[in-house]
């Protein structure tokens, strides 16, 4: 209960609003003020939310990026042909293409170092945004 305290605190701070104004949602991390809704995280838990959200979103990457980090495919028109019909299929083509990377860890590293977390978990602005020790991404 006192990491959500803290977490609490710094949202309010990061927003200048009074604390008794926020509301937690029912997933960890997860506030609200008004209609807006904030994830507020470690550092920690920040890597292993985007980690996580990469791994599910791979589908939706451009095929450059797939095509970079497999050994398979090649930057030629077939390449490009097959990342695009796995892509078509979203969430159900995921698995096939996690299947055309060779290592997760330099892929999850190289999308956040040229995007950003912000870019994974602020559905609304792809900003990151530091309070106290805790990152702030509006999710709304």
């Amino acid at each position: 209960m006192t990491n959500t305290i803290t977490k609490i605190k710094a949202l309010a701070r990061f927003l200048e609003e009074p604390i008794e104004d926020i509301t937690k949602e029912k997933q960890d991390g997860c506030f609200s003020i008004g209609n807006k809704e904030y994830l507020v995280l470690t550092d920690e838990e920040a890597d292993e939310k985007a980690k996580d959200y990469i791994l599910e979103s791979v589908w939706a990457f451009n095929a450059d990026f797939i095509i970079e980090h497999s050994k398979v495919l090649d930057f030629d028109t077939a390449s490009e042909q097959i990342v695009k019909a796995i892509g078509e299929q979203c969430e159900s083509g995921n698995e096939a293409m996690l299947k055309l990377i060779d290592n997760e860890e330099e892929f999850i590293e190289d999308a956040i170092s040229t995007d950003g977390r912000g870019h994974f978990m602020s559905t609304y602005d792809g900003k990151e945004n530091e309070k106290d020790e805790y990152y702030i991404y509006r999710t709304n």
